[in-house]
C-alpha cells in the first residue's frame, strides 16, 4: 500500500486557478498509471492525495522501486497551457505480510509512513517503521512546546560573520534561530524549522527574528548588513512585506541595510507569487540574497528573472573545493555574479586551505567555522571590534 500526497499543489491551484489544478491531477494521474503494472490500482481519495495498491510483489524492494520511479516521474515538468509548473509527491508505504492485516490497518500504517516522508523534507519515500507512531507523537509535543516556547521568549538569535576574504573585516552578520529547550537541552534547527514550517509557526517566528535582528543591527557600525532568512511559509502568506517594514520603523535601522535570505528551494514554490513579493522588499530598499546556491533545479533561470544582490554558494562546493570540477563550478558562479553585478559569498570555510582555494576562484566575501560560529549579541560586537582592528 503507497499513500501518496502531491508536493506544492496548493500553490498551482492557488496561482492558476482549479481548472489548472484539475488538469494537473489527471497529468499525475496518467504518469502514476504508466509506472504501475496492468494489475495495480490506482486511486485518487480527494484534494492531491492518491492511494496505490501494489499486488504480487516478486520482493519487498519491488515496491520501493516503484515509489522511487513514481517520485522521478512525477517531479518531472509539466505544460499547464503554456505555463511550465513543477511538483512533488511524498509516498509513505507499507507491506501487507500477515495473514490477518486489515485495510485499516494498512491505510493507518502508510498514512503514518506519510507523514515521515514529509518530515523528510518531502519529494521523497518512507517505509513504515513500528517506532515512527512514537516518533510522530514527539513531533506533535514538540510543537505544542513550540507555541509555549514563542510565548515564553525562549528563542535566541545567534549571529555569524560574513568577512572580506582578503581582510577579515566584517561586512555583515547572518541571524540564525537558537532554541534551547527547558527539558530537552538545545533543539537543532534541522528539527524545529521544518517543524515550525509544518505547523505555521515559522509565521509568528520569522516576526519575532525580524524585530530582534534589526533592533541589534541598529548599534552596530553603519556599514554592516543583517541577513535573516526567510522561509516558503512567510513569502506565500500575506503579512511578510508589513512585517519588515514594521521591524525597520520600530528600530530605525535603514532598509539598506537588512537583507533577506531565499532559498531556491522556496524559489522553485510558487515562483511567480514569491518573486512579486521580492521585487515589492526590493523596492523598499531590502538586499535579497539566493542561498544555497546550485542545490537547486533551474538556478540560471532564477539569476535571469530577478537581479538578486548576493549569491551564497552552498557549501557542497566549498566542502569539494579541492576537486577540480567543484572549483570550476565555483569559478563560473563567480564569472556570473561579476557579470550580472551580484555579490558572491563562499559559505562553509572551515580550513585556511578552502579559504585559499575559494579565493584563487575571485570570491571576496567568505563565511564559516574558520572565523567564527554563530555567537549571542554581545559576543557579535565584540568579534567586530577585533575584525576591525585586525583589519586596520
Amino acid at each position: 500500500m503507497l499513500a501518496c500526497d502531491l508536493d506544492r499543489f496548493k500553490a498551482v491551484n492557488d496561482s492558476f486557478g482549479h481548472a489548472a489544478g484539475d488538469a494537473l491531477l489527471r497529468v499525475v494521474a496518467d504518469r502514476m498509471q504508466g509506472v504501475i503494472r496492468p494489475y495495480d490500482t490506482v486511486a485518487r481519495l480527494g484534494g492531491d492525495e492518491f492511494a496505490i495498491v501494489l499486488t504480487y510483489l516478486d520482493a519487498p524492494c519491488w515496491a520501493i522501486r516503484i515509489a522511487e520511479q513514481l517520485i522521478a516521474v512525477v517531479s518531472e515538468p509539466i505544460d499547464l497551457d503554456g505555463q511550465v509548473v513543477e511538483v512533488g509527491v511524498s509516498i509513505g508505504l507499507t507491506l501487507a505480510t500477515e495473514q490477518n492485516a486489515t485495510a485499516d490497518e494498512l491505510f493507518k500504517r502508510a498514512d503514518i509512513a506519510l507523514y515521515e516522508a514529509k518530515a523528510a523534507g518531502r519529494n521523497t519515500y518512507r517505509e513504515f517503521e513500528i517506532d515512527a507512531g512514537v516518533r510522530i507523537a514527539l513531533r506533535g509535543q514538540l510543537g505544542l512546546d513550540m507555541k509555549e516556547a514563542i510565548r515564553r521568549g525562549e528563542f535566541q538569535l545567534a549571529y555569524q560573520p560574513v568577512v572580506d576574504a582578503a581582510t577579515g573585516a566584517v561586512v555583515s552578520f547572518e541571524a540564525l534561530m537558537r532554541w534551547h529547550h527547558p527539558t530537552q537541552g538545545k533543539i537543532s534547527p534541522g528539527t524545529f524549522i521544518p517543524l515550525a514550517e509544518e505547523t505555521g509557526l515559522i509565521v509568528p517566528l520569522g516576526v519575532w527574528a525580524l524585530q530582534e535582528a534589526c533592533r541589534e543591527a541598529i548599534h552596530w557600525p553603519a556599514h554592516i548588513h543583517v541577513a535573516v532568512n526567510v522561509s516558503a511559509v512567510q513569502l506565500r502568506r500575506e503579512g511578510l512585506e508589513a512585517s519588515v517594514l514594521s521591524a525597520l520603523a520600530s528600530s530605525g535601522l535603514p532598509a539598506t541595510r537588512l537583507k533577506l535570505e531565499v532559498t531556491e528551494s522556496v524559489m522553485m514554490q510558487d515562483s511567480d507569487t514569491v518573486l512579486a513579493c521580492l521585487h515589492r522588499l526590493r523596492s523598499l530598499g531590502v538586499l535579497i540574497a539566493l542561498d544555497d546556491f546550485g542545490t537547486g533545479y533551474s538556478s540560471l533561470s532564477y539569476l535571469r528573472r530577478f537581479p538578486f544582490d548576493k549569491i551564497k554558494i552552498d557549501q557542497a562546493f566549498v566542502r569539494d573545493i579541492a576537486d577540480p570540477d567543484a572549483a570550476a563550478i565555483v569559478r563560473a558562479v563567480v564569472g556570473i555574479g561579476e557579470r550580472l553585478g551580484m555579490g558572491i559569498v563562499a559559505e562553509g570555510i572551515e580550513t585556511v586551505e578552502q579559504l585559499d582555494l575559494v579565493r584563487r576562484e575571485g570570491c571576496t566575501l567568505v563565511q564559516g567555522f574558520l572565523f567564527s560560529p554563530p555567537i549571542p549579541s554581545h559576543e557579535a560586537r565584540k568579534y567586530m571590534a577585533a575584525a576591525q582592528g585586525r583589519a586596520a
